[in-house]
């Protein structure tokens, strides 16, 4: 248990902060799920009409601090070049 206020104060910001970090990472990991569903399915056309929503929802959780850049970079180039390679 806190003892002086400022850790009672501290105990309540880390508390918020743990709530949005969930919020966020929750996010990320759907818009992953379904964009590999859509990919399983070797549907071009769903992956590409999803494909701008699951790239803005990457780089918010991003751009929050709750993913590292390179990271999101990465998997944004890793699934965009899965889409392209869906047709061959």
């Amino acid at each position: 248990m806190p003892n002086t206020k400022s850790a009672i104060r501290k105990v309540k910001k880390v508390r918020k902060q743990t709530l949005l970090n969930k919020y966020w990472k929750r996010r990320y990991k759907l818009a992953i799920k379904k964009m590999e569903g859509i990919l399983q399915k070797k549907d071009a056309k769903e992956a590409k009409k999803y494909f701008s929503k699951f790239q803005s929802e990457l780089l918010k959780s991003a751009k929050k601090g709750r993913i590292k850049k390179q990271n999101v970079s990465r998997k944004i180039s890793r699934i965009s070049k899965r889409i392209k390679n869906i047709n061959s």
